[in-house]
Formats: structure tokens, sequence, C-alpha cells
């Protein structure tokens, strides 16, 4: 899996390598220093040895570029964060067909809601379910019992 971080930054983490290397640093001990594993840096020692810098240089990503540019992200972001009901929906919970609800109603996009997993984990969200708690329940009470209710009815005295 690559990464965080634009080709630039890791670029620039491996010409730090490269140069911890050249100041007879380990590989155990460079890989330490800029955060990778010790195979990392043996491979970018190889890449510069046989291309010099280009060997080591940022190449841009393969594949097909992402519809949602990074602004259109962060405006996506900031409109789940402000939560569902803000963006017209009747509970404050999302899920992916909403979300792919939002994005078609904002940027014009249809993703799949197959897709927008994906999408949320690239932004660092993570599947959550919201607990189920009965309408009644009333807190206050919940913690009087517990500090004074469960200590006497409790089989094992305390200590």
């Amino acid at each position: 899996m690559r990464p965080p971080g634009s080709p630039q930054d890791l670029e620039r983490r491996r010409l730090r390598a490269i140069e911890l290397l050249k100041e007879d640093h380990p590989p155990v001990e460079v890989a330490r220093i800029v955060g990778c594993d010790r195979r990392s840096v043996r491979r970018w020692n190889a890449a510069f040895r046989k291309g010099g810098g280009e060997g080591i240089k940022a190449r841009p990503t393969p594949g097909r570029p992402p519809r949602l540019d990074e602004k259109a992200k962060r405006r996506l972001e900031k409109a789940l964060l402000k939560g569902a009901e803000a963006a017209g929906f009747e509970t404050d919970l999302w899920t992916c067909p909403r979300v792919a609800q939002l994005i078609q109603d904002r940027f014009g996009l249809r993703y799949h809601v197959d897709h927008i997993g994906r999408l949320l984990h690239a932004l660092g969200w993570s599947l959550q379910k919201p607990q189920r708690r009965a309408v009644e329940r009333d807190e206050d009470e919940i913690r009087r019992w517990v500090k004074e209710e469960w200590p006497r009815v409790k089989k094992t005295p305390r200590g």
C-alpha cells in the first residue's frame, strides 16, 4: 500500500534516507529515522546506486485520476461533519447511499454506493454503528445506581 503524502513528500523522504546512508548510518537506523521499513531503505539505496537521483525521483501515480479533486474532497468532508440532517436527511446518520446522494447533489458526480466506503476510508473515516438506547433512559439515575446500589448488591466486596 502506498504511504500517505504527496509524491514530492515521499521523494524528500527518500532523499533524506540517502543522505543518512551517505553519513554511514545503518539502514535499520535510517528506516527508524525516516519512518519506513528497512527493506525500503535498501531498495532506495539500490535504485540510487543504479540510476542516481532519477532512480528515487517521484513519478506520477498510475491509474485513472480521481473524480473528486482534493478541494472537492475537503468540501465533502466539511459537509459530512455538519451532519446528515444539515444535508436535508431525516436523521443524522450517514449511510453510503446518503453520501452518494450528497456527492451527486453538491458535485454533480454519480458514485456507485459500493465505492463510497473506499472514498470515505481514504478520507480517514471509518464504519461506526450508532448505539441503540431507549428513549426513556435516565443517565443520572444509572450513574447513581452504579455508585450507590451496585456495591451493595455485588457478590464480592471491594478491595
